[in-house]
């Protein structure tokens, strides 16, 4: 298996999961912006790694298998330390929401490879302007205190909300899009 850039980039950001974690929990007055910095940099990263594969023709399989596992890890594991921070219902339930679409739709474009029909369930707009809300919201939250005047917790908290609804939103697009070939079967 040769490992291209995208690749690299791609396991970096998944290395970089456990740093976030200490981070989260090193008692020292930076590390909120140390856990930010890290989320940002793997944000920055994931999007640093589909540009490179583009417009460098770097596509591996491993590659395409990797990325999603490894937004996926750092969206679960970037919420754990949300709700650990901040331990409400509401922000558990928004939380339950991202991470329970990440497996279903997970799930579902498996079953639909198994089927021959994974073209049904690709990554639409709507998932974009999804993952942008979210990412910075969950910078916000791992932020979580005011900056230059802001309240920057309750933009994240703002903005969580947005993103489970766009999460709710584009997960109902998936199965909406993949329901003939389900239905079939």
């Amino acid at each position: 298996m040769k490992l291209t850039i995208p690749t690299l980039l791609t396991l970096l950001r998944i290395l970089s999961l456990p740093v976030m974690v200490l981070a989260f929990y090193w008692e020292n007055r930076w590390s909120n912006w140390v856990t930010t910095g890290v989320f940002v940099a793997g944000a920055l990263t994931d999007w640093l790694d589909g540009w490179v594969a583009r417009r460098f023709n770097m596509y591996s399989a491993f590659g395409a298998f990797l990325d999603p596992v490894a937004d996926k890890l750092a969206v679960t594991v970037a919420l754990f330390l949300v709700v650990q921070g901040h331990p409400t219902a509401w922000m558990a339930l928004l939380s339950a929401v991202i991470v329970g679409r990440e497996i279903t739709i997970s799930a579902l474009r498996e079953w639909m490879a198994q089927l021959g029909a994974h073209g049904l369930v690709k990554v639409a707009g709507l998932g974009k302007i999804k993952t942008i809300v979210q990412m910075v919201a969950i910078s916000c939250l791992l932020f979580s205190e005011p900056f230059l005047g802001l309240p920057i917790f309750r933009i994240g908290e703002w903005l969580l909300a947005a993103a489970a609804a766009l999460t709710l939103w584009s997960g109902a697009d998936y199965v909406r899009a993949a329901w003939p070939a389900m239905s079939r079967h």
